[in-house]
């Protein structure tokens, strides 16, 4: 006997638990024989609509605004919690170094390599060294290849007057810092606040399709 599914029920179908646990994990994907992880992400806007400038890239991927701390500073959005990268990462045998905030400090920690997979015409997607998604602001100079290292971050209080804690990338949202400027992420870079200076990016428009299209940040360890 065939029968019609009613809108109340597919909405309703939709909506369920099991469907969002689907959802959640379409958006951070572990693929433990290739040693990846992939996480769905949007080509972040340059231009914030509360903010007057355009501020140099200090961050890879963070929440959308409001609620991504940086995400007037980043290359692409995503919609996950920072620890469950972190866990993923972990999955994939890694342990967690240090976390580096500040003018002399330095991250530690094992390192990976970070893509961006963007779209190529026909459902093809084309795979690009993350350094290469970043110009020099005066010069027009990809950036230098980096080192990126598995930090984890640092755990926070959000109330002083409480013992709680909370992994402190998931109050900022971010993923993935360039320079120290927070240790409230799961990875940084080799660089330090001593070469910041002199490195302001902007997102190589050559490389990267329009703001607000669907990309993939893709992880890969060694």
């Amino acid at each position: 006997m065939k029968f019609k599914l009613s809108s109340t029920l597919l909405i309703m179908l939709l909506s369920s638990p099991l469907l969002a646990e689907d959802a959640k994990k379409e958006a951070l994907s572990v693929d433990k024989e290739k040693k990846t992880i992939r996480i769905a992400c949007k080509i972040a806007p340059r231009k914030l609509p509360n903010l007057t400038e355009i501020y140099p890239i200090e961050v890879v991927a963070c929440w959308a605004a409001p609620k991504g701390q940086k995400a007037h500073e980043t290359i692409v959005t995503h919609e996950i919690k920072p620890s469950d990268f972190h866990k993923a990462l972990e999955s994939l045998g890694l342990k967690a170094g240090k976390p580096a905030k500040g003018q002399d400090a330095v991250a530690e920690g094992p390192e990976i390599k970070v893509f961006l997979e963007v779209p190529a015409g026909e459902g093809a997607v084309k795979k690009i060294a993350i350094e290469k998604t970043l110009v020099d602001r005066k010069t027009g100079k990809t950036m230098p290849t980096v080192k990126w290292r598995f930090t984890g971050s640092i755990m926070k209080k959000l109330d002083p007057t409480k013992p709680e804690e909370i992994y402190g990338a998931d109050h900022t949202g971010t993923l993935i810092g360039i320079f120290p400027v927070t240790d409230e992420t799961v990875v940084q870079t080799s660089l330090t606040m001593k070469e910041e200076p002199f490195i302001k990016m902007e997102t190589n428009k050559d490389v990267l399709p329009k703001e607000g299209t669907d990309v993939t940040l893709l992880i890969e360890v060694k």
